[in-house]
């Protein structure tokens, strides 16, 4: 090793650092940029692969212990920045220019918590300074701009050489588009396959989304039009499964994560929500109201990960009523907490499968 404090040698002394998901190494992958050694100061840029990256300060610890190995550093400034890879395309699917991940979020059964927790995974991503969009899914029950902040929003519709072109709507950070936006508020959606066919692809390629590190999808419950319409459309960085620890949930859970598989679409892992309830008195009481144990038993037997589990708590249906998901409400929170260690997850789970 060069006795010198150089460039070179500041970039020989990382290059064993790796990225402790990738298992590569940081120089190798171009995670470390513009290096500067000024007298006894090292100063460079690392770049990470999602700005909701879970372990970004165990990798700027390994970096600043590697760099103070050599001789006559005093001082190590990293400046973390992020670049989200694009996913992977596909032949036979059309991506949407800007768009650099699609996320579905799918449940096999309503009731569970879907949306909820959709809505809070988007602005978790957005707080961490990535460029979200949210796409509702949900046709028949589009509750995702209340959940938002945004039932009163008016959206522009502007012509377009192609067609119409939806400009979004916007709170929180996340760009958000939903049939909630189109209809009066207790107007039904009386529609058969096509149509609904015909408004997910218009949701999906006739909107002014920009650019986007992330675009969720809040699928609507089953395994129906619109998760066919979406898998076959688009090509997707991966869907997420939301499911409770009750039984007829989970049962419903494998059948929708069954037809994503079947539809090659990846699988990044299951959530379990509603895994026990949290009584404001007793703030160190759980209880158990749906049972206990199930999304770990069946991410166990289905050989996928299980990204997190969600306590049920007062907060955070009163935030999802007021239109301010919890993880900005009450980020303290138990279930913030865990719904942002999940939005990491995801992240990293897609930075993964773009890069490797």
């Amino acid at each position: 090793m060069a006795n010198l404090l150089d460039i070179p040698s500041v970039l020989d002394v990382l290059r064993p650092v790796q990225d402790p998901e990738l298992h590569k190494s940081l120089v190798e992958l171009n995670m470390i940029r513009n290096v500067e050694v000024v007298a006894g100061t090292v100063r460079f840029t690392l770049v990470l692969t999602t700005p909701a990256c879970p372990l970004r300060q165990f990798i700027v610890e390994d970096c600043e212990r590697a760099v103070k190995t050599l001789p006559g550093v005093e001082q190590v400034v990293v400046d973390v920045t992020a670049e989200t890879p694009q996913q992977k395309s596909l032949p036979d699917r059309t991506g949407i220019a800007g768009v650099k991940n699609i996320l579905a979020i799918s449940s096999g059964k309503g009731g569970v918590g879907k949306s909820t927790v959709t809505v809070n995974v988007a602005v978790a991503l957005a707080l961490a300074g990535a460029k979200v969009g949210l796409l509702d899914a949900d046709i028949y029950g589009p509750n995702t701009p209340t959940m938002m902040g945004l039932s009163a929003a008016q959206v522009k519709v502007q012509a377009g050489g192609a067609g119409d072109v939806l400009e979004p709507a916007f709170n929180h950070g996340v760009k958000l588009v939903s049939m909630g936006f189109l209809i009066d508020p207790d107007q039904p959606v009386i529609w058969r396959g096509p149509m609904l066919n015909g408004i997910i692809r218009q949701f999906l390629y006739q909107v002014q989304w920009g650019e986007l590190d992330y675009l969720l999808v809040d699928m609507p419950p089953g395994t129906g039009d619109a998760q066919l319409t979406l898998a076959q459309a688009v090509p997707m960085a991966g869907v997420v499964i939301v499911t409770t620890p009750q039984t007829v949930a989970l049962q419903d859970a494998r059948r929708g994560l069954r037809m994503f598989q079947q539809l090659q679409v990846p699988v990044l892992g299951i959530v379990e929500n509603m895994s026990y309830f949290i009584p404001p008195d007793q703030p160190d009481r759980h209880y158990d109201i749906f049972g206990s144990g199930g999304g770990a038993k069946t991410a166990a037997e289905l050989e996928l990960p299980l990204l997190g589990c969600i306590p049920l708590e007062i907060a955070l249906r009163q935030g999802g009523d007021r239109g301010i998901p919890i993880v900005l409400d009450a980020p303290e929170s138990a279930s913030a907490k865990a719904l942002t260690a999940i939005a990491q997850q995801i992240a990293a789970r897609v930075s993964i499968a773009a890069l490797s």
